[in-house]
């Protein structure tokens, strides 16, 4: 049997958000709660996974940071997962990954939801990666350096 090895040491940051909310069951979870549900038995409800699952995801996810436990908006007994900053901003990964199987994984006519932006009813412009001067970059226009603090390292 091949042993799991904890990617959370690794200077690798796709490998560490892999680490933290890479499982499908995860960026279910987060992709519920950008459609307003904050409740245990809402997210269960929605997704159909078992509670257990749904138990450990959510804990992991608090530990991390993507979410806060609160009391109830509404004064009930119940907690509420509210999405932190961190949570937040794992918006534009859900919406890549939308978009990704909005254009791979459905066959024409097939019955897909649509995200639109609700000023304008208009589905969302398709992400793209751009250049600090704004141009559209491919990966091959791309390169990975090792860094502290967004800069590079630089030797002594």
């Amino acid at each position: 049997m091949v042993e799991e090895t904890s990617l959370q040491r690794t200077e690798c940051p796709v490998a560490r958000t892999l680490e933290a909310i890479g499982d499908r069951w995860s960026l279910m979870i987060i992709r519920d709660a950008f459609d307003g549900i904050r409740r245990f038995s809402e997210f269960q409800k929605s997704l159909g996974v078992a509670r257990n699952i749904l138990a450990t995801r959510l804990k992991t996810l608090v530990e991390v940071g993507v979410f806060v436990v609160q009391p109830a908006s509404d004064g009930s007994a119940y907690k509420e997962y509210v999405l932190t900053e961190k949570g937040r901003e794992v918006f534009p990964v859900v919406i890549s990954l939308r978009q990704w199987g909005e254009r791979f994984l459905f066959q024409p006519g097939e019955v897909r939801s649509v995200l639109l932006d609700n000023a304008s009813g208009q589905p969302l412009m398709p992400l793209e990666v751009r250049s600090s001067s704004g141009e559209k970059l491919e990966p091959a226009q791309c390169h990975r350096v090792r860094c502290v603090d967004g800069g590079p390292l630089v030797a002594d």
